[in-house]
């Protein structure tokens, strides 16, 4: 049986992540970043969840997303309340989860060609 390498149709896809680190494409990052299917933005100036604010959510925001998948390092912790007015108030919907769960659902949601861009915290 033969097997082929399925290569996405977007230049980024995630391809581990957990609270330190994550694999996107062949690099490996160890600072917080934001990503889109056609966007990486490295070293996001967030390392606590609990500090985030909607000003923080501005280069994500800019990307112009449907859906905004927020991965909170190695558990799921909900934001401030004011981030998520940034985004409900925009009218763009926000997902909040560990970052292997959020990995896993920006690579299905890039694969299906939506909307999304993802910010994953981790503390390196």
């Amino acid at each position: 049986m033969q097997l082929s390498h399925e290569i996405p149709d977007y230049a980024y896809a995630l391809r581990a992540a957990d609270g330190r680190s994550a694999k996107v494409n062949d690099r490996t990052l160890a600072a917080s970043f934001i990503l889109a299917p056609d966007t990486l933005i490295e070293a996001w100036p967030v390392a606590d969840i609990a500090q985030l604010t909607p000003e923080d959510l501005q280069p994500v925001l800019a990307l112009n997303p449907a859906l905004v998948v927020l991965g909170t390092g190695d558990t799921q912790v909900f934001p401030p309340a004011a981030v998520m007015a940034a985004c409900l108030t925009r009218g763009i919907g926000l997902e909040v989860m560990n970052n292997p769960a959020a990995a896993r659902t920006f690579n299905i949601l890039a694969s299906e060609g939506r909307k999304v861009a993802a910010a994953f915290i981790l503390k390196g």
